[in-house]
């Protein structure tokens, strides 16, 4: 009887384990290349999410970049995906990358995570830092500026059109960037940190080893232009780059970026995710320190991402109700709430 008992109680546990193993909802969460900022960031929020969140089991997907990840989802290929505030622009206005593309969309891409800042800037050659000494200076010269579905790509060439600078782009592997770059093949790549210039992406990590560049800044004729234009100018410090940039700082142009997943998912459980993301912000900036501005003030960061593309997609409701308990939602953004 008592071994009957034991039966009875295995079986029963292993049939209420492989319900909840079977309710498991999969979220195809699609980011950027392997070796981007975006990659590494999402690994390590995934592997936070999926041990606290039982519900979900998340799938890291990586594609040549963040811009295919949005049109992804928009196409009902992913669940998830790494969204800017200038790709969500680009959609808004019908321009550019998204040139087209709405009339083949299936579902509205809607923001529901602000993770951290990018912030552009560009790096040459330190041989031509004689000649190079602004970004006018780049006129006619071959860049890199990442792989071409990147945001980065097109936040510097949205600079590049305020100032009038054209340049030749060329596309190399990113592993190859650096060694391309020392040896002539390219003049100049794109430089950026993630999180208010907490980290540096390992692409470009792993160039600074190849090659010997240094920064070009952008000098004040163009910084005025730059903000007449919208830009924001952040200054920062050349240590985050552990090499030399033969400057003391360099002059970059952040914009905004998120992980954000789609009305599929409901507004609890969206907003259980950010208070989650909260509650273990400080881990995530430990494991990864582009999360260091959320570490500091998730609420504010959320806010600012907000501020940055309410007018261009809808916001999904968990987010709302995270902001609103969090008391930094503007009544101005009601009408922009995602209905479920």
């Amino acid at each position: 009887m008592f071994k009957r008992a034991c039966v009875w109680l295995v079986a029963g546990l292993m049939m209420a384990w492989g319900s909840a193993a079977w309710s498991q909802t999969d979220i195809r969460w699609a980011t950027s290349a392997v070796g981007s900022a975006g990659h590494k960031a999402l690994v390590a929020l995934a592997d936070l999410l999926n041990r606290e969140m039982p519900k979900y089991r998340i799938t890291v997907l990586p594609t040549p970049g963040a811009i295919v990840s949005v049109k992804g989802y928009a196409l009902g290929e992913f669940d998830g995906y790494y969204g800017a505030d200038i790709a969500f622009y680009q959609l808004a206005h019908d321009s550019k990358r998204f040139k087209g593309f709405r009339s083949s969309m299936k579902r509205m891409p809607v923001q529901s995570f602000w993770t951290y800042t990018t912030e552009m800037g560009i790096g040459v050659r330190a041989s031509e830092l004689k000649t190079i000494k602004n970004w006018h200076d780049l006129n006619g010269k071959i860049l890199f500026l990442g792989n071409p579905p990147w945001d980065t790509r097109a936040q510097l060439e949205r600079a590049f059109d305020a100032l009038g600078v054209k340049y030749e782009y060329r596309q190399v592997d990113l592993s190859s960037a650096g060694s391309v770059l020392q040896r002539g093949g390219i003049d100049g790549i794109c430089i950026y940190t993630t999180g208010g210039g907490a980290a540096v992406p390992p692409w470009v990590q792993e160039a600074g080893l190849a090659a010997d560049w240094g920064v070009v800044n952008p000098d004040a004729s163009e910084i005025a232009t730059l903000k007449k234009a919208g830009f924001t100018i952040f200054e920062q410090s050349a240590a985050v780059f552990h090499r030399d940039i033969h400057a003391d700082h360099a002059i970059l142009l952040p914009y905004y970026y998120g992980f954000h997943l789609g009305m599929e998912i409901p507004a609890e459980d969206v907003y259980q995710m950010l208070t989650i993301i909260e509650k273990h912000a400080g881990e995530l900036a430990k494991a990864d320190k582009s999360f260091s501005q959320i570490a500091k003030n998730m609420p504010e960061f959320e806010r600012r991402g907000v501020t940055a593309a309410a007018d261009l997609v809808p916001i999904h409701p968990g987010l709302a109700k995270y902001m609103r308990e969090r008391g930094v939602w503007e009544a101005k953004w009601d009408s922009r709430v995602a209905k479920q």
